[in-house]
């Protein structure tokens, strides 16, 4: 079976070799979420600045090696890299099962960060090296769809091993064997299918070649290039993709002290989080239909869904507004995200460099789930509020005048769709 590209085809087993690196993409720091309430117990003794590593330095860590990953594609084997980095967070699985101190799961925890960070770009790199127009749009929305599918069945699995053992809960870690073994099994079996995935989506681009170039590599008229990228536009992407990780990221942090203030049962969170990453996935499966019903209208309606699913988590006293809110607001970060990476590979005028950029614009979205509680504490400190219900009602405002801003450059890079993709 043969799966069209937009310029050729790739076998069914390479294509499933693609989508399985999705697989990991979210789970860092999953496995270890449900035992920090209970880590006191498990380590008397340990410290809450060991506690704060456990959680703070693998992210971190994810950040640099993203980069490093984007900046290694532009030379490497891409599938070589993917490899290698699925084989360093399955080494780290396997680690967590031997870990017995709070210093040992710190030190496997970050080099699952480090092997991590090796994989994330590359999951989104590889279907931009290999798809082209509106099949790589569907591709991205795919791929989106799969890494948060997986994240919300294995947040049911680990809070389901989390009776156990607590070592259960690492077994997550051990999914990295699935994509693993299938790109193994491409590489092994079909070189001719390992080299597409490696075939950059664009050729390099000399100055006086600009009328021979892909569309997607021209850039405007007065649009700045600085080392293979159009500088305005990855500028523009890296402050959306802040944003609307920040937007959404305070249901996280702040759902269960909002729940915990309204006196609601705090059993619902788990139900709550649950039904957001359950819309943030669900989009990326019908994402060519939905931009096809809304037309140009598709970044401001996701806007206003966010926008109308944090109103209804700062009103909400009751369950089902809950529900409605977290679905809002997962829908509209669903919808963003694959369009996000998409617009990424436009931002460049050396196909080799498309992963890069994709790693760039990635590592935004650790960075602002990293610095959303210093920022809000911030506003908290300016206003003089301990409300919990603070955080969304702040985000609320700020995501209306982000609407704003979505409406008046609606025609802008950034913000619209290519026309390709509504036919």
């Amino acid at each position: 079976m043969r799966i069209p590209t937009g310029k050729g085809t790739i076998t069914l087993p390479a294509l499933l070799a693609i989508w399985s690196v999705s697989l990991v993409v979210n789970l860092p720091g999953l496995a270890v979420s449900p035992m920090l309430g209970n880590l006191d117990r498990i380590f008397p003794h340990a410290s809450d600045l060991e506690i704060q590593l456990l959680t703070v330095l693998p992210n971190l860590l994810i950040i640099p090696f993203v980069l490093f990953s984007g900046k290694l594609s532009e030379s490497r084997d891409k599938v070589r890299i993917v490899i290698t980095g699925l084989s360093i967070y399955l080494a780290a699985g396997v680690l967590y099962f031997f870990a017995d101190n709070m210093v040992e799961l710190i030190l496997i925890s970050c080099v699952l960060g480090c092997g991590c960070g090796l994989v994330i770009p590359l999951a989104a790199g590889m279907i931009a090296d290999t798809f082209v127009g509106r099949y790589r749009m569907q591709q991205l929305g795919i791929k989106s769809g799969i890494s948060n599918m997986a994240l919300v069945l294995a947040t049911f699995v680990v809070g389901w091993l989390n009776k156990g053992n607590w070592h259960l809960p690492f077994l997550v870690y051990l999914i990295p064997a699935i994509p693993l073994a299938l790109m193994m099994l491409v590489r092994c079996r079909n070189p001719q299918a390992s080299e597409k995935i490696n075939m950059p989506s664009g050729v390099p681009m000399p100055a006086d070649a600009a009328s021979s170039a892909p569309a997607w590599a021209r850039p405007g008229a007065g649009e700045r290039v600085r080392g293979g990228f159009i500088l305005g536009r990855i500028a523009g992407l890296i402050g959306f993709y802040a944003f609307a990780t920040y937007s959404v990221i305070v249901i996280s942090y702040y759902l269960p002290f909002l729940i915990q203030g309204d006196r609601l049962s705090s059993s619902v969170t788990g139900t709550v989080t649950a039904l957001f990453y359950l819309a943030v996935f669900l989009p990326g499966f019908c994402l060519p239909f939905i931009i096809r019903r809304l037309g140009q209208r598709t970044m401001a309606v996701a806007t206003a869904s966010i926008a109308g699913g944090l109103l209804l988590m700062a009103l909400a006293g009751d369950y089902w507004l809950l529900y409605v809110a977290s679905t809002l607001m997962g829908f509209g970060y669903g919808v963003f995200q694959p369009v996000i990476y998409d617009k990424a590979t436009y931002t460049v005028t050396d196909g080799r460099k498309s992963t890069l950029a994709l790693a760039i614009v990635l590592s935004v979205n650790y960075i602002a789930v990293t610095v959303a509680p210093f920022v809000i504490d911030f506003f908290r400190h300016i206003f003089r509020t301990s409300s919990n219900h603070f955080p969304f009602v702040l985000n609320f405002a700020l995501t209306l005048l982000f609407g704003i801003l979505v409406v008046a450059k609606r025609n802008s890079f950034t913000f619209r769709i290519n026309d390709e993709y509504i036919q």
